[in-house]
């Protein structure tokens, strides 16, 4: 089975700045959801985890480049 990016550069090309900050919520919302589960031992694939992290670091990126560019 191929990897597959929720988030790529793309996707986020065309967004506003509310729909990347609504986004980076969501994303940080599920990490949070993610960790607990880590600790609990409900968590079957731990990779998750650092997906999580890297979407939310891109679209934090395209955002700072937005108001860069504002």
């Amino acid at each position: 089975m191929a990897k597959k990016k929720e988030t790529t550069s793309n996707d986020l090309i065309g967004k506003t700045t509310d729909e990347l900050t609504a986004k980076v919520a969501e994303l940080k919302k599920e990490l949070f959801n993610l960790r607990f589960q880590k600790a609990t031992g409900e968590l079957a694939n731990t990779s998750r985890l650092r997906e999580a992290k890297r979407e939310i670091a891109r679209v934090l990126t395209h955002l700072r480049q937005q108001k860069k560019a504002a």
